[in-house]
């Protein structure tokens, strides 16, 4: 096994989780709008899940991206691939088990990805603030 090959192949779908709902808090704490994780592991094979989030100005959009890039690979996630960037109005960030797409309002609401994937569940991602 190679680095960061030590886990156990029935935990990363958990971990996945895990890193989907950092990806969330850390797109919330930077001002991202209606906050959606998207489990479809059912429902397409590349990825267990997607986060989608909302930016009100192209700046912020790629802000929120930057942000949550630099705070899953602090926790040992590193993106294989973005697309979109500086002045992009729709960034993609895949890190394999895990897409984050970023939108401006406008594009998030003429693309409707939450519609196109509506079969799969929605994960709460603020579950642990409720938790005490």
């Amino acid at each position: 096994m190679g680095m960061g090959e030590t886990k156990d192949r029935a935990a990363e779908p958990r971990d996945s989780q895990a890193l989907a709902r950092l990806a969330a808090r850390t797109a919330a704490s930077k001002q991202g709008g209606a906050v959606v994780i998207l489990d479809v592991r059912e429902v397409i094979t590349i990825t267990d899940y997607f986060v989608i989030v909302s930016g009100t100005s192209d700046r912020q959009v790629t802000t929120i991206a930057e942000e949550v890039v630099k705070e899953l690979k602090a926790n040992g996630a590193r993106p294989v691939r973005t697309e979109g960037g500086l002045g992009a109005r729709w960034v993609l960030v895949d890190f394999v088990d895990l897409v984050v797409h970023v939108f401006h309002e406008e594009e998030r609401e003429f693309y409707r990805l939450e519609n196109l994937w509506q079969d799969a569940p929605v994960v709460d991602w603020e579950a642990g603030a409720e938790a005490s």
